[in-house]
């Protein structure tokens, strides 16, 4: 019996590594329900959100549309009276308006990609469209080039003293994926609010075809002739972009800190720009050195292709130094004249969501100048955007 007795309570135990699993798989399956229910309805209001999306951007591209059209046909109005020259003026206004808020509307919505990121990535979407992300993805543009461009001085200064062409070739090498791979991130960052135009965009296309060739240039007594001069460039050159990033990141904060940028995607990017005038002293020497070092490197490369031992690379080569040198200084020269005749214009289109209050508080003022007699098409109209212009003043507060 007392055999028994002992045999009984041993074979009914359960170890006790078995009953915390199977306590804990109980609570995962209860666990397990509920998420199956958040992501029921995950999907579902994904897949309204994918329908809102789409209703979204075909009213965007209709207001657009609608926009021009009005646009056409306002060319050929010529107003025969104050009061039609007066009609003009506030629908002009009333127009610059929408087209302001079209703008913030288009920049929640999914853009295309463009022929250069479908070619290199394919059809797919590269909108990021939560704001924190944006800013993310942009920091972290930022800190790679700045990271690129240290490991890119360092590098140079190293060859500059140790004459090896395999570091001279790793150093190429760099070069071509820094400048590849900028062209695929600002492309992306383009696609997402980023303001990147003409001709420093494709700045970055001709440079990566510059190193490239450099990369495929054959050693010999050319390439040694040169060595010197690239290596003092590439330093330089790498300077200079430093200097930029520091300089150009800090006046880039004081006008967001200021209001006087209408996106916070704004990067750092090569040359002088239109937003740069304050503080022109200080940059505009370092950038005009830099580009006639560009047409002096198309000067020596000139030279050099008339050797017997001469390759198609230093022709080549000369050519697109000549062509950024040149391209670089009628583009800033350019930009400083066109900013000095913008000054006089204020900041109307970066900031106009911001004068709704003062535009219809005014046109107000007028509808009670005229009295109760106005047009009633003209209050309906009043109205209605009075009460947009005081949505968008809640969205800025």
């Amino acid at each position: 019996m007392s055999s028994k007795a002992m045999s009984g309570p041993s074979a009914t135990t359960v170890d006790p590594a078995l009953g915390t699993a199977l306590a804990d798989w109980a609570e995962l399956s209860n666990e397990y329900v509920n998420l199956q229910e958040s992501h029921d309805a995950y999907q579902q209001k994904f897949s309204e959100y994918l329908v809102l999306q789409k209703k979204c951007s075909s009213g965007v591209n209709h207001q657009r549309y609608r926009l021009k059209a009005i646009q056409n046909m306002l060319r050929h109005v010529k107003p025969s009276s104050p009061d039609e020259e007066k009609e003009l003026q506030n629908l002009e206004k009333d127009m610059m308006r929408r087209q302001a808020q079209i703008t913030q509307l288009d920049g929640n919505l999914p853009k295309e990609s463009g022929k250069y990121l479908k070619v290199i990535l394919g059809n797919i979407n590269v909108s990021i469209l939560d704001k924190a992300a944006k800013y993310d993805y942009k920091d972290e543009y930022e800190r790679f080039k700045l990271i690129v461009n240290l490991v890119a001085l360092a590098l140079a200064i190293f060859c500059l003293y140790m004459s090896s062409r395999l570091f001279d070739l790793i150093f190429i090498f760099l070069t071509v994926w820094y400048y590849c791979t900028l062209t695929i991130r600002e492309s992306i960052l383009k696609v997402n609010g980023s303001r990147i135009k003409g001709w420093w965009r494709a700045h970055h296309f001709i440079s990566t075809f510059a190193a490239g060739v450099m990369l495929i240039w054959p050693d010999g007594q050319c390439y040694d002739d040169y060595r010197l001069q690239m290596m003092c460039f590439n330093i330089y050159l790498a300077f200079i972009q430093y200097l930029q990033f520091a300089y150009q990141r800090g006046v880039l904060y004081r006008m967001r800190s200021l209001g006087e940028r209408s996106t916070d995607m704004d990067i750092t990017i090569d040359g002088f720009h239109s937003w740069m005038f304050k503080g022109l002293s200080f940059l505009l020497p370092f950038l005009y050195f830099g580009y006639f070092f560009e047409l002096y490197n198309s000067y020596t490369l000139f030279y050099l292709s008339f050797r017997e031992d001469a390759t198609w690379q230093i022709p080549c080569l000369g050519l697109v130094f000549a062509f950024l040198g040149g391209g670089n200084i009628i583009t800033t020269s350019w930009t400083i004249p066109s900013k000095i005749g913008e000054r006089h214009k204020g900041l109307l289109k970066l900031r106009f969501t911001r004068l709704d209050k003062y535009f219809w508080s005014h046109k107000k003022k007028s509808d009670e100048v005229e009295g109760p007699g106005g047009n009633e098409g003209d209050s309906r109209r009043n109205s209605n955007t009075s009460t947009e212009s005081t949505s968008i003043e809640r969205k800025d507060k």
